[in-house]
């Protein structure tokens, strides 16, 4: 499978959007914006440059992409008026798959320069994997990354035999049931991909620019710990009952995987170390509170921000005459699981300078 001609969110502003369904997201970043704005403040004030290029990769088509813009220009614009000296030209590159919805964030850009008073701000599309160059040579004064560096670039061809079939037998991610090769196999993937991603940051980025990152990780060494699989697991549960009620082959869910990591804090300064591009400025953990916003439960909210998520990878596969059946159940059994068990899922804010 050719994943970036697949994988990407619900587009458009239905109800199975990921514009309707991204608060979850959305709150993740509202956590972190105090160190985003830090981050683009230092840089500025240390290079001062008269057109400032930044680029959100896996900007993906929710309102998210246009709030976290705004937020970073009016911070350059008060400091530029604490220090009184003129703000500068902005330059925005969205950057996302291909296959990304860039017209739904499109759309919302006149607004978007009428509440910043048609200030002197540029916005493209620079459509490709960010696993790879995306940018021309020292362009970006500044980078930010928010829930995106979990999505592998790809599904881990070491989780294969020679006959193509998969390793990871009653799973579709890394779970207790997992062998030791499936692990690995994830894990050499991430290093792969975090390290080309560094390698093409740093070419593009100038020198002192910055970079802020932020994705879901794990506090534990294990591969399996609950914190970081306990979706995925709920997600096969969901698919495992369709199977025994005869809706989809047992075979198709067993050559069904996921391309998600989330790392450890260890595994993610030994690629910026073992790379050396980047000075490591900060690395921060918080957990997201649970809040179900307009869903009647915290499961339904889940269960829709996931199949906004994973919708086309699940079409591809299965077809799409269990979507609505597989997410109902999901929604169901996270609330059942929740109500025994307290989960925590953690994500990672991690601040660098180019070198």
């Amino acid at each position: 499978m050719d994943l970036p001609k697949v994988f990407h969110m619900n587009g458009g502003r239905g109800t199975t959007s990921y514009s309707q369904n991204s608060s979850l997201q959305k709150r993740a970043a509202e956590r972190a914006i105090h160190i985003t704005t830090e981050a683009i403040t230092q840089m500025f004030l240390s290079t001062k440059p008269k057109s400032l290029s930044m680029a959100d990769l896996g900007c993906s088509s929710g309102p998210n992409t246009l709030s976290n813009i705004k937020k970073l220009i009016e911070t350059i614009e008060k400091t530029c008026e604490s220090v009184m000296e003129p703000a500068p030209e902005f330059i925005v590159y969205l950057n996302d798959l291909f296959t990304n919805d860039f017209n739904t964030v499109f759309r919302d850009l006149p607004e978007f320069f009428r509440e910043l008073n048609d200030r002197r701000i540029y916005v493209g599309a620079f459509p490709g994997s960010f696993y790879g160059r995306v940018f021309p040579d020292k362009c970006l004064n500044f980078v930010y990354s928010f829930n995106s560096l979990h999505w592998l670039s790809k599904i881990p061809s070491g989780i294969y035999d020679e006959q193509g079939s998969s390793l990871n037998k009653n799973s579709i991610h890394i779970s207790e049931r997992s062998s030791q090769i499936v692990s690995q196999a994830y894990y050499q993937q991430f290093q792969e991909d975090f390290s080309l991603f560094l390698r093409s940051r740093s070419e593009e980025m100038i020198p002192y620019g910055k970079m802020v990152l932020m994705f879901l990780c794990r506090t534990d060494s294990s591969h399996s710990i609950n914190e970081s699989t306990f979706f995925w697991e709920i997600l096969y549960q969901s698919f495992s009952i369709l199977v025994s009620e005869g809706e989809i082959p047992a075979e198709k869910l067993e050559s069904y995987d996921v391309h998600f990591y989330a790392p450890s804090l260890e595994e993610v300064e030994a690629e910026v170390k073992k790379e050396g591009l980047f000075e490591l400025d900060l690395m921060e953990v918080f957990e997201v509170e649970r809040d179900a916003g307009n869903c009647r439960s915290y499961g339904v909210a889940v269960a829709r921000a996931v199949r906004s998520i994973q919708e086309s990878m699940i079409v591809h596969h299965f077809g799409d005459g269990i979507l609505d059946e597989v997410f109902e159940i999901f929604g169901r059994l996270v609330d059942q699981e929740l109500a025994k068990q307290h989960v925590q899922t953690w994500t990672v804010v991690v601040v660098l300078t180019k070198s």
